[in-house]
């Protein structure tokens, strides 16, 4: 195995494993802290120049037969055929599958029905996203992938995307558990609890562990998803004034937390575009019961004002036509705020100032700290809260694994080695795990043999 990213950092997870000739990619992340070491505001890597910009800082392994043909025009990489087998992606946060753009499109992309359907419509909403190419290969627990020498056991996980999973890999040498993102404290922990029972049925040699939530840092709250759900709904009941909720738009859990407090309170939830996108989408999905979004009367999707602002038809893109006919404006979101729980994301803050919150209102910042790429900062979002003299809370359920909960994990799934991944301390792994445990602490770049 060899770890090109998620090393002494949480996400870019780039982990490599090659057995008897197969070679297999086990996410393809992008690193935001090493990225931020060399770009950020208006400081971006060229488009132009493909993987070029990103090969330069060793965002991306320099590996020959990885890449498309496109992104190397300009790099001083040279292009090869693939010799690669496979990538899998564990979900679809772009700490895991967000630089799948620069891959060669003849490398199948192995990942559940639900991550590919995000893929999809994240492409379709975010024009400067785009995953590129690929043949795209979908799975669901209980399926069993050859590829090569190796076969891979999906497993669903619980974390704050749907459709997330872990892998059990079947190697020449034994069973490696890679986890993925996971927790034990959401909705669906027992997704998390059928992974753990496989991976420990495997005996493994070998568990690739996350520890996002493994930190020398303070320990922050761990709620979990009912707990935003009542604390929410405390704020909510104690005030007769706009309420306003962000929160990563790729969370269903979160959604549908937010939907249930504002129907419970007698609210309509006024959510983005965006979300109504994904939300629309993952209908598809069954086993997730999501609400209508274009005709449930407790929902109400924002029109944010365009060019010529008239909220007409053609000033809207054609992925958001649908969603007009149960679509609001900041006039009634102004009229109306007393019966609103109203979604807006942070890099949206200048709707408020058509909106007008009454002064007193509540702003409920459901998201982690500190802020993501999906976010902006702690100083620039209270200047704005202040100005307008809204009320702030933090309320928000990881979708990581407490420590103690990751500690009884590793218990009971029992690997002989383990290595420590997506944490920023991965050596305070040597004291969670038992004497029986082998922690090695991957080095980047370096093969380590099993």
């Amino acid at each position: 195995m060899t770890f090109f990213g998620g090393v002494r950092e949480i996400g870019g997870n780039k982990i490599l494993l090659e057995d008897s000739g197969t070679r297999i990619f086990f996410d393809f992340g992008v690193s935001f802290p090493a990225m931020g070491h060399y770009y950020g505001g208006y400081l971006n890597p060229r488009k132009v120049n493909g993987v070029g910009d990103y090969l330069e800082f060793g965002l991306v392994p320099r590996l020959k037969g990885l890449y498309s043909r496109e992104v190397l025009i300009a790099a001083s990489l040279r292009y090869s055929q693939p010799v690669f087998d496979a990538i899998f992606l564990s979900h679809a946060h772009a700490d895991h599958c967000g630089f799948l753009s620069f891959t060669d499109p003849a490398i199948p992309v192995y990942c559940g029905e639900t991550t590919k359907t995000i893929m999809d419509v994240i492409q379709e909403t975010s024009p400067s996203i785009n995953f590129g190419e690929h043949d795209y290969r979908a799975f669901r627990t209980g399926d069993l992938i050859q590829v090569g020498e190796v076969s891979v056991e999906p497993v669903h996980v619980d974390h704050s995307i749907p459709g997330a999973y872990g892998f059990i890999i079947h190697s020449s040498q034994g069973a490696i558990v890679y986890t993925g993102d996971l927790r034990c404290h959401g909705p669906m922990s027992n997704m998390t609890a059928d992974f753990i029972r496989k991976a420990k049925k495997a005996d493994p040699i070998a568990m690739i562990c996350e520890g996002t939530k493994i930190s020398r840092g303070p320990i922050s709250r761990n709620l979990s998803e009912n707990d935003v759900l009542e604390e929410s709904r405390k704020v909510v009941e104690g005030t007769d004034d706009l309420v306003i909720a962000t929160f990563y738009g790729k969370d269903f859990d979160r959604f549908r937390t937010f939907y249930e407090v504002a129907k419970s309170m007698g609210r309509r939830f006024v959510i983005s575009m965006r979300i109504a996108a994904i939300v629309d989408r993952l209908r598809e999905d069954a086993g997730l019961n999501v609400p209508d979004v274009k005709n449930d009367r407790n929902i109400a999707v924002y029109m944010r004002r365009k060019v010529k602002g008239r909220f007409e038809e053609k000033e809207y893109l054609p992925w958001e036509r649908p969603f007009l006919s149960n679509g609001v404006n900041f006039q009634y979101v102004r009229g109306n705020q007393g019966s609103l729980l109203f979604n807006l994301d942070l890099t949206r803050f200048t709707e408020l100032i058509d909106i007008r919150p009454k002064p007193g209102g509540h702003f409920i910042h459901s998201m982690s700290e500190p802020f993501s790429d999906e976010d902006v900062g702690m100083e620039l979002m209270d200047h704005w809260l202040g100005h307008f003299q809204l009320k702030s809370h933090q309320i928000h359920a990881s979708g990581h694994c407490a420590p103690s909960d990751l500690t009884r994990i590793i218990r009971q799934i029992a690997p002989k080695t383990l290595f420590p991944v997506h944490s920023e301390s991965p050596e305070i792994f040597d004291r969670l795990v038992p004497a029986s445990v082998k922690v090695v602490q991957p080095i980047v770049g370096k093969k380590h043999i099993l």
